[in-house]
């Protein structure tokens, strides 16, 4: 007997229609993949100043807290009160941000993002006394949040499959960049005690250049076509791709895709077994990429270093060098991550990242005062633990959560996975240093030695390979249950390293 078709099965085919008909409209626009290319380049570079305010803000407080510990007398809970404070708002802004993007569109959501940036850096600069610098960072830190968990799904949508690893990470490379800033700004500006409060203000310059280079990006196509925006969404995916052929190959496996997708929209929708595969591996990655320690040396470095022994311009200068290094390697993973692979890069990577911190803990063995070999491979190292690291799981992070999701949950599920960052830097911000005192400071960098060695072993176990795959590929193997083996037969690379 045959079936009616329902109500969702007849919109699904008039949207169809409307989507097709609307590029038959432009076929006479041509090949235009050349300017395609730049466009989605010019927005994804946007876009990604999102990373600069993620850095920036990440990275001064490293210089900053010296002298804003100075200004309010802080102890030692009170230091890591004021740095966690922006971890503790950005697991908010992750959160709370999905729905907003997906309701509103991710173009929106950043904009909003970059004005409460923009009040909150003047907020912290500003503040008279450490109570409203604590809430001005928790709002500091909701805003970083959630660019954290928008701008990542925005230029995955964008992005074509072939490219989309390299434009993906560009917001962990500005990241760098973010953090390079910071570390010179605060070498420059340190001395005078209140130099904290120019070091803060300073980060809404980058938030102004966020908001303002938004209001020129298209809005991402495939939430245009989920919320019935055909001629946008094809009319922008042209600009994207330039050419018929591409957009109507993408147009059929979009709404291809969002025809099974019908019963999911819910939000239990998170909680169906064939995602489960999909937040493992995102949640994992999101943890580690924190609980291995990278800012343990972005936030207290200064600190650890001149507890060690060296001068407060020595340790400032050190983490100048770690600026630089983590851009260099960044900008090394950007470059290969589609031709190497997510998850081989982490597995060459990670284990190199673990004994550098080996070697840093030996180096602090002695309590003699860092000189001669000692300091040259206390430099060494730990320059080789930011390169390792930060050029596999910190490269990675944000990429594997914003294209291992299907599109009816990739912004609730990318939130979760920020929050999951957050939640987790939190943690470190706020267990350094009594570490450091219960352990001291070999013990605790040979504790995140073992982590990474544990990140290692997870990536190795939960983590396929997803490079040159499309979202819908990737959809599709998670619906048949060929997450961890389909992926890696569709783009000619094996799960087995």
């Amino acid at each position: 007997m045959p079936t009616t078709p329902n109500i969702q099965d007849i919109s699904r085919y008039h949207t169809h229609r409307r989507a097709l008909s609307a590029l038959a409209a432009m076929v006479h626009r041509g090949d235009q993949t050349l300017s395609a290319r730049r466009y989605v380049s010019i927005a994804a570079a946007v876009a990604a100043v999102g990373g600069l305010l993620f850095g920036y803000d990440t990275g001064i407080i490293a210089s900053a807290l010296i002298f804003v510990t100075q200004t309010f007398s802080l102890s030692t809970a009170g230091q890591e009160w004021v740095a966690a404070a922006l971890n503790i708002g950005a697991i908010f802004g992750a959160l709370l941000s999905g729905p907003v993007s997906d309701r509103w569109g991710r173009r929106p959501a950043i904009m909003v993002a970059a004005g409460i940036f923009i009040v909150a850096s003047l907020g912290c600069g500003l503040a008279p006394d450490v109570s409203i610098l604590i809430f001005a960072r928790l709002w500091l830190g909701a805003a970083i949040g959630a660019t954290t968990q928008i701008v990542p799904v925005y230029v995955a949508e964008l992005a074509p499959a072939s490219r989309r690893g390299g434009l993906v990470s560009l917001f962990q490379l500005v990241f760098s960049l973010g953090l390079l800033l910071a570390f010179f700004v605060g070498y420059e500006l340190s001395g005078g005690v209140e130099s904290w409060r120019a070091m803060f203000m300073l980060g809404a310059v980058p938030a102004i250049l966020l908001a303002f280079g938004m209001i020129f990006l298209p809005e991402s196509p495939r939430w245009l076509l989920h919320h019935e925006h055909e001629h946008r969404a094809v009319s922008i995916l042209y600009k994207l791709r330039g050419h018929k052929d591409i957009v109507r190959q993408e147009l059929d496996d979009v709404l291809t895709v969002d025809a099974g997708e019908a019963d999911g929209d819910n939000g239990a929708s998170l909680k169906q077994r064939w995602i489960r595969p999909a937040l493992l591996a995102a949640l994992g990655v999101a943890a580690f990429s924190q609980l291995s320690g990278p800012n343990v040396i972005v936030y207290y470095a200064p600190i650890i270093l001149s507890q060690a022994g060296l001068g407060h311009s020595a340790a400032l200068l050190t983490s100048v060098s770690v600026g630089v290094t983590s851009t260099i390697t960044t900008a090394m993973g950007i470059a290969f991550i589609d031709r190497i692979g997510r998850r081989r890069m982490m597995l060459y990577m990670l284990p190199l990242a673990a004994l550098s911190l080996f070697v840093l803990g030996a180096v602090f063995l002695s309590s003699a005062p860092l000189t001669g070999v000692r300091l040259v491979l206390m430099v060494v190292s730990l320059l080789g633990y930011i390169f390792f690291n930060f050029g596999s799981l910190s490269v990675a992070v944000w990429l594997i959560a914003a294209e291992v999701f299907p599109l009816f949950v990739r912004s609730k599920a990318m939130g979760m996975a920020s929050a999951t960052v957050w939640v987790s830097d939190t943690l470190v911000s706020l267990v350094t240093l009594s570490l450091v005192e219960a352990l001291g400071t070999t013990g605790t960098f040979w504790l995140f030695g073992f982590i990474n060695v544990a990140a290692f072993v997870f990536v190795w176990k939960y983590v396929p390979e997803t490079a040159g795959t499309t979202l819908e590929e990737i959809e599709s193997a998670l619906r048949s249950g060929t997450f961890y083996t389909n992926i890696g037969k569709q783009t000619g690379t094996r799960r087995n390293f």
